[in-house]
């Protein structure tokens, strides 16, 4: 009976998180990363984005969601 518990909890959490990453695009990619810059920006936690890296991601061709901005 555990064991269907777990099993039945994890293909919830698998299906969770199946469905989010569709609508990002990530499976149209063979990398998550375009680049180690992609990378670096991803990892490196919450900061205001500058025109530059703007300009930089259009150029290098960074993938993703475009996620509204907040108004201040």
């Amino acid at each position: 009976m555990k064991k269907l518990f777990v099993l039945l909890v994890l293909t919830a959490c698998a299906a969770g998180c199946g469905g989010p990453a569709s609508q990002s695009g990530v499976w149209e990619h063979d990398t998550l990363y375009k680049n180690l810059d992609h990378m670096r920006f991803s990892w490196g936690g919450y900061k205001e984005v500058t025109s530059d890296e703007v300009v930089k991601s259009v150029e290098e061709g960074w993938w993703g969601k475009e996620a509204p901005r907040e108004s201040k």
